[in-house]
């Protein structure tokens, strides 16, 4: 039996930015401005490009700017048409028609990330779906939820984890997996531990931001008890359904972006600005060297 297609995507935002204050104080992180659009909009179409006919957002009711985002501003449309502003109407235009494929679910709680992604249980249902992290931008050839799709069919289901290697001094920062390689970047994984010092960690692989799940990560989020820093962890209900789920881990190509600070923030925004034509040779070349944070 073939598996079930990815239909729907998830995406928390509805953190408060912490590492991002005062700027997020009033403006969503997931708002800032990358190249021409924001945060938000490109995770949103990244996940659209891997094929789902329905993005999730997970937000709070703080963060009003993200929602108006994703509808139509009928004032602004005819003014712009009056005003002849063609490329700008397109644009817009265009923008309405991913906000009607964006619902938006609120959490009013902030308890995690296990927590958030179990906020969307209702509107996503009983079928596998993607989690794209609102604070975790992907710059490469091919989209990493694209890739993630790819192997979640080459694997005929279960779930599948984005993956990139980190310095073991760093390891502390992340969900970090053990595993068995199966090709070049596919592994079957075997546990995962949420930000382990140097010496608990199994591997330096860590979890990357992306992510396809079973519906059996539902049940699991809601027998899982607060973990790591009082919170529900993602990576914990994971690990629980390890026994009787396949799960994968794929190191996906492209660079990962943590827009929740200022310095990937920055990075992300040269990265995206430099793959535009309209900014092409009008601005320094990114640092060579990559720093994981």
């Amino acid at each position: 039996m073939s598996a079930l297609r990815i239909r729907k995507a998830v995406i928390p935002a509805a953190g408060y930015g912490t590492r991002f204050l005062p700027a997020a104080k009033a403006v969503p992180k997931e708002m800032m401005c990358v190249a021409d659009r924001p945060v938000i909009q490109w995770i949103v179409e990244e996940a659209l490009t891997a094929g789902v006919d329905e993005v999730v957002i997970v937000t709070s009711p703080r963060k009003d700017a993200i929602t108006a985002h994703f509808r139509p501003d009928t004032a602004l449309n005819a003014a712009l048409r009056a005003a002849g502003r063609t490329e700008a109407l397109s644009e817009l235009e265009r923008l309405d028609r991913i906000g009607d494929r964006v619902r938006f679910v609120m959490q009013t709680e902030q308890k995690g990330l296990g927590h958030a992604v179990l906020c969307a249980a209702g509107a996503v249902g009983e079928e596998p779906f993607l989690v794209l992290l609102g604070d975790a931008l992907v710059c490469g050839e091919r989209p990493a939820a694209v890739q993630l799709v790819d192997a979640y069919t080459e694997r005929d289901g279960g779930c599948v984890i984005g993956l990139e290697q980190v310095p073991m001094e760093r390891v502390s920062r992340y969900g970090v997996v053990a595993g068995t390689r199966l090709s070049d970047r596919l592994y079957q994984l075997s546990d995962l531990v949420e930000k382990p010092t140097a010496a608990e960690a199994p591997s330096d692989l860590a979890i990357a931001g992306r992510y396809i799940l079973t519906p059996e990560v539902f049940a699991a989020l809601r027998q899982t008890t607060p973990g790591r820093g009082g919170e529900i962890q993602l990576t914990d209900a994971i690990r629980a359904v390890l026994p009787h789920t396949p799960v994968y881990g794929l190191r996906y190509t492209g660079r990962r972006y943590d827009i929740g600070n200022p310095v990937g923030y920055l990075e992300a925004a040269q990265a995206f600005a430099q793959r535009d034509p309209r900014f092409q040779g009008r601005l320094p070349p990114p640092p060579r060297t990559r720093s994981l944070r």
